[in-house]
């Protein structure tokens, strides 16, 4: 296929023209705080698997409202001391899955928790939490619901539920809250996006082929879903762009990365027709902190893969000194 998008150098180059809402942090401190108000434990219990090498446990957490997240937890049998904590967040349509579909991160030396999307989780991989939040009117999928309405859109509760995902860990005595990261890839790559922006204590982000970024560019220039599910709804609420594209700066990983100073570790495929390139480029040239970007030439949105997985366990362990 052609490449769908700019090329180098002006790929490289492009900045996003993403309003900022002036009241974007003190909306987001705000949606935190009231989090935080409701309370809640996390509760663990052993997980039933044959795995012997990984502990796993399934996990309830308390998220946006109080209402309960799943997770999977898997720690090193082995281990001695508090464990860096890597968060994954999980793609459009996925839930956290079984816990013997991704060890490496623990059989790394890290503790690694992959929490489930509320809502999701029937599209590619199980998942087991709800979304008891009921919306408006709204295009089939989640990318409209709520969406005339900052304080009603879905990823308000979804990016509150990351960060409570990572209060709730730091009770635990096994993780090292000098060590967090989170990851992801398309719609995870986008919520690790938004925490590590609103969120201090993460020292370590790794967005892949990262969604929810650019909401303008992207929505000229993705030729697939999710995406297009905003184009369809506004092909029929035609008086409600303004309204919409207001709500969407709130969520946008443009705006994020404007205040997320953790180190990065980015990936982008250059044929990418879901993520258009330069949306992640977007993100990427907005970020405030240190960061690397690896490129995947002739990849479309499954981007780098095993490829990457290597690269980021590497760069992560060098990071958090695992020798």
């Amino acid at each position: 296929m052609p490449f769908p998008d700019l090329i180098h150098p002006d790929l490289a180059a492009y900045e996003s023209s993403v309003p900022l809402p002036t009241d974007f942090q003190d909306f987001w401190q705000s949606t935190l705080q009231s989090a935080r108000a409701v309370g809640g434990d996390i509760m663990l219990k052993p997980a039933e698997t044959t795995i012997r090498a990984v502990e796993v446990f399934d996990v309830t957490f308390p998220g946006f409202g109080g209402h309960p997240i799943k997770g999977w937890l898997m720690l090193p049998r082995v281990r001695s001391g508090p464990l860096p904590l890597i968060v994954q967040y999980i793609g459009y349509g996925g839930g956290r899955g079984l816990p013997h579909e991704q060890l490496h991160w623990a059989a790394s030396g890290f503790a690694h928790f992959k929490m489930d999307t509320r809502g999701q989780g029937s599209v590619w991989s199980v998942g087991e939490t709800p979304d008891p939040v009921g919306a408006g009117v709204s295009f089939p999928g989640f990318m409209t619901r709520g969406v005339l309405d900052k304080a009603e859109y879905y990823y308000r509760r979804v990016f509150t539920d990351g960060v409570r995902a990572i209060d709730a860990l730091l009770t635990l005595d096994s993780i090292d809250p000098a060590r967090i990261a989170v990851c992801g890839g398309s719609q995870g790559g986008g919520i690790a996006l938004a925490v590590g922006g609103i969120d201090p204590r993460v020292s370590a982000l790794l967005p892949d082929v990262p969604f929810l970024c650019d909401f303008p560019r992207a929505l000229r220039m993705a030729a697939q879903n999710p995406y297009l599910e905003i184009l369809r709804y506004l092909a029929q609420h035609r008086d409600q762009k303004a309204r919409v594209m207001e709500t969407l700066a709130y969520f946008d990983g443009v705006n994020f990365a404007r205040f997320a100073k953790a180190k990065a570790l980015f990936s982008v495929a250059l044929m990418d027709d879901v993520c258009p390139p330069s949306t992640v480029y977007g993100a990427f040239n907005a970020y405030r902190g240190e960061k690397t970007m690896v490129e995947y030439e002739f990849n479309n949105h499954e981007g780098g893969q095993a490829f990457q997985e290597h690269r980021q366990m590497a760069w992560l362990s060098t990071l958090f000194d695992l020798g």
